[in-house]
């Protein structure tokens, strides 16, 4: 496999600077590109490229705005199967994982190609007393200004999308950090934007190292911060931030609740993809279950023996449903937690031995929960699993963490459905589902631990706009 060379894109311009980030395979550890690295001098420059470009990005009309969407849905379903091979080498995600988020960057473009032309304000009454005869209000959303972002490795190009394409449909330029591990799809995505007709400094997509990015969370220039990434850095990110507006998708360790009612077999299956696609890597992956004690047993029996089944292995191959995890890091991080675990009593029920950044589908019973492989994010394809009798006490261990995402339930109870919704303390609640489903138009985000705010497109619009309002007075009013 000959060495690519990707560049940076400075005020919406391809820049070879240097090759001084290189990417790897990671299955294999191989060079697979060598990506031009910004410094800070680049950042100060790309910011005052994006205050430049402010003006005229908020006088793109809503048409032009969703044809420049357009554009960018058309050349993705295009470049689709280019997009999904990246995605394979420079994240190690199984093709069958690659396609799904090649489908959904797709998606995702297009719903902000929707919302462009419908982001509307509303018309007030303002008559509420007699001192307000006569006044009429109106309200629109204006573009917040410039925005900086910081992507993640584990969907290198989806959670860019729910970044720069809310931008494009609100009209905010925007300075984009991504992850280092995974700079590739972030650049494919910029390719395509240098293709648009954007206002000079509009965008630009860097990749750098983090201690070099300060002024992507500190400068007063840039008014919006949007984070997705570990909640240690997001927080310590926030208090940095200053005066701008913080947007934060952090961790979790997503619980899922298996009633007494549930339909066993459909709910193994759907743990079982929601526990282990995409290796584990994902803040929404399904790690603690919580099963009814009556069928606990005979759930857990064919849990075990359908994640066994799983193939871990080359992400290329079409058969593959784990593949090599982020780093070989991780893989050492995840085999102390299991091996902890263990050592303070948990039963292994299946996997458990990592093979450098290959780990089978591990399942655990009987963690204590002080174990951090129960208390923290695995993220990876590691599942705890533990039973209840009362369903409040169900509820009650799924709260029991500092983290507040998402949570499945699976019962065919309306009343105990209608009880999760109303009692779980966390962002979104799935009903005969796994907490890993997400659709790219919902508000999507969580409490505690788990972040700042809501993702999604319309909703990260609002967050990147500002209302203004406009009063007019009828000197004549009878």
């Amino acid at each position: 496999m000959s060495e690519r060379h990707y560049p940076y894109y400075l005020a919406n311009r391809a820049v070879f600077a240097n090759r001084d980030l290189q990417v790897k395979d990671k299955l294999n550890g191989e060079l697979y590109a060598c990506v031009a690295q910004a410094d800070e001098a680049i950042i100060d420059e790309a910011i005052a490229a994006s205050v430049r470009a402010a003006p005229a990005m908020a006088r793109l009309r809503p048409y032009v705005r969703q044809q420049m969407l357009q554009h960018c849905v058309a050349a993705f379903t295009q470049s689709a199967d280019a997009l999904a091979e990246v995605l394979c080498v420079e994240a190690g995600k199984p093709i069958r994982d690659a396609r799904g988020e090649v489908a959904r960057l797709i998606d995702t473009f297009r719903v902000a190609a929707e919302e462009s032309v419908r982001f509307n304000g509303e018309v007030l009454n303002l008559e509420i007393s007699p001192r307000a005869k006569g006044y009429r209000g109106m309200s629109k959303r204006v573009p917040i200004g410039p925005c900086s972002f910081i992507s993640p490795f584990n969907f290198p190009l989806n959670l860019t999308a729910h970044k720069i394409a809310p931008a494009v449909a609100v009209g905010c330029p925007f300075v984009l950090k991504p992850a280092s591990y995974t700079p590739i799809g972030a650049l494919m995505i910029g390719e395509v934007l240098s293709e648009l007709d954007l206002p000079e400094g509009a965008f630009s997509i860097l990749p750098c190292r983090r201690d070099g990015a300060a002024l992507l969370t500190t400068d007063d220039r840039l008014k919006l911060l949007s984070f997705t990434g570990s909640p240690d850095v997001g927080w310590a990110l926030k208090a940095q931030a200053g005066k701008k507006k913080v947007v934060l998708e952090l961790g979790g360790n997503a619980a899922c609740i298996v009633a007494a009612d549930a339909d066993i077999d459909d709910a193994v299956q759907r743990v079982v993809f929601g526990a282990f696609y995409q290796s584990g890597q994902s803040c929404i992956s399904v790690q603690r279950l919580i099963i009814h004690e009556s069928i606990y047993d005979t759930f857990v029996e064919r849990l075990v023996a359908v994640s066994q089944a799983l193939v871990v292995g080359d992400p290329r191959s079409e058969a593959t449903f784990i593949g090599p995890l982020i780093s070989a890091r991780d893989g050492e991080r995840l085999q102390t937690w299991v091996d902890e675990a263990v050592a303070q009593g948990a039963q292994l029920l299946c996997g458990g031995r990592c093979d450098g950044v290959l780990m089978p589908a591990t399942i655990l019973s009987d963690v204590p929960k002080q174990c951090d492989i129960d208390a923290e994010e695995a993220f990876g394809p590691v599942l705890t699993v533990s039973r209840y009798r009362d369903f409040s006490a169900a509820i009650a261990t799924v709260n029991d963490s500092r983290y507040g995402l998402q949570a499945g339930v699976f019962t065919r109870d309306l009343f105990q459905a209608q009880k999760a919704w109303d009692e779980l303390d966390v962002g979104g609640v799935v009903i005969n589902d796994v907490p890993s489903f997400r659709v790219d138009n919902m508000p999507y985000g969580g409490v505690k631990d788990s972040g700042l705010g809501r993702e999604g497109i319309r909703y990260a619009m609002e967050d990147m706009s500002e209302i203004r309002l406009l009063i007019n007075r009828d000197p004549y009013a009878q």
